[in-house]
């Protein structure tokens, strides 16, 4: 039997994350554009300035109707027209609204820009909002919450987000609503948001593909350019102030067989100098199997299949007023909720005292930094990457120096940054389990005040 010879490595390449070029339509859009050849599949992401902030109190839940809806009928089709356009374009259209606003997904084959990018046009300029329509999305939104709510891992969001931001901040409710205020939502409510925060003037258009033989400055001007607004309205900022003082909150699950568990607090979001070496060091607390949770917890310990220590931007502002979460996350056995718990703050206790090793700092830097090319192999990776910068007010070639920051950092800098995203004293713990098996061994391990709330 004859095998073909093993393939062997290539030289490796010079990798650096493609900056855009920006420009700005007649009607004030902002476009970001990056020419990835090969990318046949274009990729477009657009940003509306439609904040959560921005939702009228009592309706919280308009933004999400109002995204979905983009997409239910325009002008020149109906909902069923209109998806049997994009279908025959080969495009996909995706919406979801957070805390810096709406974001707008589309990709479709580079032969087929034009076609998706007017349909896109037609949605954002021209939307139809049918009444049957919003009263289909709001009840389908309605159908959706009990099933996040029986989940443990989102219950024990909607529990930490209520723990850490006061009643009053927009930050403390669901980002899609709940049940009372969704219920409210009518398409006359949904086309008053529409008109008071989806403006071009107030937009961007991030394009990311093959270019080859696009003219993309006539295809926006005839698709996205024909969208006309007022200008752009006031930026809606409200700013976030958590209490992160220690405490324990147990959602009772009766029953569980299982506790999930979500310990966090609020720190810098990307603008902070210290951002880079606090991803280094919450990667090596939590970010992968090998990491010093899992080693414990998992491996030694055999108390849950993995746990996870991450950094997520909830806000972000250049005057350094915006903040992420940083947070643990996982589940182990009921039964163990107490010892797992108990081990897991003496793993950050025992990381303040004899900080990362040169070992964990250096796998770290060799993945984050190694993957990269991997990770934004699609256009949709690099796109997205692009919009999420956009939202955060950040630079366009802030990806690209974030690389050359992690592989600058020392263990000493992202030890003493790890340290200080997980301080033992302002940490807030959420657990969603069975209270009557839980809560007394959490009491005995003094984290903080134990209160129990209903599931």
């Amino acid at each position: 039997m004859q095998l073909h010879p093993r393939p062997a490595g290539g030289d490796p390449r010079p990798w650096a994350f493609p900056a855009p070029e920006r420009s700005t339509l007649s009607n004030g859009l902002t476009v970001l554009r990056s020419h990835r050849p090969g990318q046949r599949v274009i990729a477009v992401e657009l940003n509306l300035a439609a904040p959560l902030a921005a939702e009228p109190a009592g309706i919280e839940g308009v933004a999400t109707i109002m995204a979905r809806a983009l997409s239910e009928g325009t002008d020149r089709h109906t909902a069923e027209e209109y998806a049997a356009e994009l279908e025959r374009c080969g495009a996909t259209l995706d919406t979801h609204a957070d805390h810096p606003g709406v974001r707008v997904s589309l990709e479709v084959p580079a032969s087929r820009l034009d076609r998706a990018l007017g349909l896109l046009a037609d949605a954002l300029r021209a939307p139809a909002f049918p009444e049957h329509e919003i009263e289909r999305l709001v009840a389908n939104r309605l159908d959706e919450i009990p099933h996040e709510l029986a989940n443990p891992g989102r219950r024990a969001a909607v529990a930490l987000y209520d723990t850490l931001f006061p009643a009053d901040a927009r930050m403390s409710r669901p980002r899609q609503g709940t049940a009372a205020t969704v219920e409210r939502i009518d398409a006359k409510s949904v086309r008053t948001f529409y008109d008071a925060h989806v403006r071009p003037a107030s937009a961007t258009a991030v394009v990311v593909g093959d270019l080859t033989g696009i003219d993309l400055d006539a295809v926006l001007k005839d698709t996205l350019g024909s969208w006309t607004g007022r200008p752009p309205a006031a930026p809606v900022w409200q700013q976030a102030v958590a209490d992160d003082s220690a405490r324990v909150v147990i959602v009772d699950r009766p029953g569980s067989v299982q506790t999930q568990l979500l310990i966090a607090r609020t720190g810098p979001d990307r603008h902070d100098p210290v951002w880079a070496a606090q991803r280094l060091g919450v990667y090596c607390l939590g970010g992968t199997i090998t990491s010093r949770l899992d080693r414990v917890l998992r491996e030694e310990k055999g108390y849950t299949y993995g746990i996870r220590a991450f950094a997520q931007v909830l806000q972000s502002r250049a005057d350094g007023t915006g903040l992420s979460l940083l947070g643990i996350r996982g589940s182990v056995e009921s039964d163990k909720t107490g010892p797992a718990l108990d081990d897991l703050f003496q793993v950050l206790r025992t990381l303040a005292a004899e900080g990362l090793t040169d070992e964990e700092r250096d796998a770290a830097v060799q993945f984050l930094v190694g993957v990269a090319p991997l990770s934004f192999e699609t256009a949709a990776a690099v796109a997205g990457t692009l919009a999420d910068q956009v939202e955060e007010g950040l630079p366009d070639d802030y990806q690209a120096r974030l690389y050359a920051r992690l592989a600058a950092t020392g263990s000493v800098e992202a030890s003493a940054a790890v340290v200080r995203a997980f301080p033992l004293d302002r940490l807030v713990t959420v657990l969603v389990g069975d209270a009557a098996k839980i809560a007394d061994p959490v009491r005995e391990l003094g984290i903080g005040e134990v209160t129990v709330i209903g599931g």
